[in-house]
């Protein structure tokens, strides 16, 4: 490796000379770094079959993922014995990959500086209304004349103000990779390598005694998983420059995110909740999609901005409002406004994107990518038999599960083509979408045979986490 000569500035003002190996890992050291990218689906259970027909590991090697990987195989994706019960039905409560309302935060000085921002504009639009109550009756009847007679001086000032916004949108507008979606960016990768390297850290010493061994068949499987995924795309740049890092948690949790820099964290609790290695790899799939869109800075560039425009209608709101009690429901409802019409709708296309990628990213890895429709059914049937009340989707930061489904189903298509295209196994067997819906009904069916006036409910809310695996 050839080396390049560096300047140091130490604390005494001396400069002192350092070399760095001109190398990937030392280039990878220094790019970007942002924050974490959640696959989340908050406060649902996960479909589970007690009889170890679904979500059995085996490590064998598996030609429909290659030579080099070893899969989590079983038989047909949602397959049920015939005497498959509702009793033999196992729920994982709240689900989850990260906090529902979670977004990826601005960099650590706008983090620092945006509670004093806020402060700014409510002690000013508070300074303006009580100025404004102090003017004596007639300096306020001459103040007002004086504004209508420069109404046009200050509707070109606001105008001026509005366009320079609309000028900082513009030019700060870039193609997403791969999907060529126009975005926001303001703040480039690294602009979050520290934050990001902080996250990690918090991480790493969180859960540093329940990391699993790289001899665990479990970090095995996973650590192939990616590595397959990352070799199926490498012809994507995004994807060959980073240096995918595996690190498995044994932790009951169901969790699972990638860090814009390539560290990849995976739950155990997440491997015990997928049917098949089919499942898995979808999901992994989705969470590098996350990191390579960067979705982190794309999501942090659009709160900075937002956040920017809302204090000129937040100094407004305190400074037409009569009283601070007003000013309070006013600020309240202006972030909810925010929040619904811009922050939640923009987090569901992020997810729907990386959904669409992920599919892709699996496709070309040969997986069968039918199992990825049947992963948000199985979700969908968790809630339906917890009885849980169905949040509206405009509600929460991630799609339903039913409209996920329904997405995924009209993108496997495609999927299929770009699975052919590279030359994959041809998939064998029947549709898992049909044998889940088959199967359901069968279900469905059997527990009403099975139902009788005397016959004491299971409760379904306090399942038997009894995942018993090789």
């Amino acid at each position: 490796h050839s080396r390049f000569r560096c300047q140091r500035l130490d604390l005494s003002g001396n400069t002192k000379d350092f070399f760095m190996t001109r190398n990937p890992d030392s280039y990878r050291k220094l790019i970007s770094k942002g924050l974490r990218c959640l696959w989340n689906v908050p406060n649902t259970e996960l479909y589970r079959n007690a009889h170890h027909s679904l979500g059995r590991f085996c490590f064998q090697s598996s030609q429909l993922l290659g030579k080099k990987i070893t899969s989590l195989q079983i038989s047909s994706v949602g397959q049920f014995p015939p005497h498959f019960s509702t009793w033999s039905v196992q729920i994982i409560r709240s689900f989850h990959t990260s906090t529902s309302l979670q977004a990826a935060p601005a960099p650590l000085f706008w983090i620092i500086v945006k509670p004093a921002q806020k402060l700014f504009a409510i002690i000013l639009g508070r300074s303006i209304r009580n100025w404004w109550k102090a003017l004596p009756p007639n300096k306020r009847e001459l103040f007002k004349e004086s504004a209508r007679k420069n109404k046009w001086k200050i509707l070109l000032g606001a105008s001026s103000l509005g366009v320079v916004f609309v000028v900082f949108y513009f030019t700060h507008l870039e193609d997403t990779p791969i999907t060529g979606r126009a975005r926001l960016l303001v703040f480039g990768k690294e602009h979050f390598r520290e934050l990001s390297q902080m996250e990690y850290e918090m991480w790493m010493e969180e859960y540093k005694s329940q990391m699993l061994a790289e001899t665990d068949p479990r970090y095995q499987v996973v650590e192939r998983v990616v590595g397959h995924l990352a070799e199926s795309n490498k012809d994507i740049p995004e994807v060959s420059a980073l240096k995918w890092v595996i690190h498995v948690v044994d932790e009951p949790g169901v969790n699972a995110f990638v860090l814009p820099n390539g560290q990849v964290f995976v739950f155990t609790g997440l491997l015990n909740a997928v049917s098949d290695i089919h499942q898995l790899s979808f999901i992994l799939g989705h969470e590098i999609a996350h990191a390579v869109l960067e979705h982190a800075a794309e999501k942090a560039s659009l709160v900075h901005f937002l956040d920017f425009l809302s204090l000129i209608f937040l100094t407004l709101i305190w400074a037409v409002c009569p009283r601070d009690s007003l000013a309070v429901v006013g600020q309240w409802v202006q972030s909810k406004l925010q929040e619904f019409m811009f922050d939640r709708p923009y987090s569901r296309t992020l997810e729907a994107e990386a959904d669409k990628v992920g599919l892709e990213f699996a496709a070309k890895a040969c997986v069968d990518v039918r199992a990825s429709s049947v992963f948000w059914q199985q979700m969908e049937l968790a809630e339906t038999l917890q009885g849980q009340p169905r949040i509206p989707e405009w509600l929460s930061t991630h799609p339903s599960h039913e409209n996920r489904a329904e997405h995924l189903d009209r993108l496997i298509p495609q999927a299929l083509k770009i699975r052919e295209s590279c030359n994959c196994p041809s998939l064998s067997g029947p549709d898992p979408r049909l044998i889940f819906r088959l199967n359901m009904q069968h279900l469905l069916e059997s527990s009403k045979d099975q139902e009788s006036p005397n016959s004491t409910k299971q409760d379904l809310s306090k399942p038997k986490l009894d995942f018993a695996h090789t």
